[in-house]
């Protein structure tokens, strides 16, 4: 299980928050009852939900306790439920209005056997909006991959790296389709800036050790850890220079919202 460190992941909430909410601003309901956010990480993005729609039960589920930990404390009117639950078996009640997930389905393999099956359970008039990152073959993630495959416990790195972990817009816009009157499916690439003013050694990897990291970090041991970043920092150094802006990281992410008809 991978080990999510909540203050590691804040470090970059701001670049982390704006494709959550891009994606939730193409979501037309106006009022619904009851929203879930699936994979709802730390929560400030899920408290966003209750001040979008405060008539509506909002709910937060996600496996990690630390992150829950985290989102019941931002939470101190308690305006969401938190809920520790593994996505890949959370089944949705029939009174569920909106499914949300962000950056979440590219942790579940085998997901778009899940998303076929919320959209069966959503009512006629629902709404399910995500958002997955589609950047796997991206420097960052490439050289990740490199690094691992030369370690001397290659075989255990590799088995916690994922290759392709989600599908393209084109699968995504056809699995809606087959629910959904409404399908809006479209991927942006931002150009993250990171670091403007210079105060970190690698930017980039202090983004990846908030996710893509975690579970190869988990594998090894403090000395081994120490060693493997060294040379990740060494490659990022080269394939994202730094300029006057600060270190700038292109960031694909897909996007897929439909309305059940």
């Amino acid at each position: 299980m991978t080990t999510w460190d909540p203050q590691q992941y804040e470090r970059f909430s701001d670049l982390r928050s704006r494709p959550f909410g891009d994606l939730v601003a193409r979501v037309g309901a106006e009022r619904p009852s009851v929203v879930v956010d699936l994979g709802c990480g730390n929560g400030p993005l899920t408290l966003g939900l209750a001040d979008r729609w405060p008539g509506a039960s909002i709910t937060g589920v996600d496996s990690s306790e630390a992150m829950l930990e985290r989102a019941r404390s931002l939470d101190a009117d308690g305006r969401v439920r938190w809920v520790r639950h593994d996505v890949s078996t959370w089944t949705p009640s029939e009174d569920i209005d909106v499914i949300v997930t962000n950056a979440t389905l590219q942790w579940v393999p085998g997901h778009v056997a899940l998303i076929e099956r919320w959209l069966r359970a959503l009512p006629t008039g629902g709404w399910f909006a995500m958002q997955v990152p589609g950047n796997f073959d991206a420097p960052s993630h490439r050289i990740i991959r490199e690094v691992a495959h030369e370690h001397r416990r290659a075989a255990e790195l590799t088995g916690a790296l994922r290759e392709s972990p989600v599908e393209t817009p084109e699968r995504y816009a056809g699995v809606l389709a087959q629910a959904c009157d409404h399908v809006d499916v479209w991927e942006t690439t931002y150009l993250q800036l990171l670091d403007p003013h210079g105060e970190q050694r690698s930017p980039v990897l202090e983004w990846v050790k908030g996710t893509a990291l975690r579970p190869l970090l988990d594998v090894l041991d403090d000395a081994e850890r120490e060693g493997f970043l060294a040379e990740l920092v060494s490659r990022f150094d080269a394939a994202y220079p730094r300029a006057a802006y600060g270190v700038a990281m292109p960031f694909r992410r897909i996007f897929a919202v439909g309305r059940k008809g």
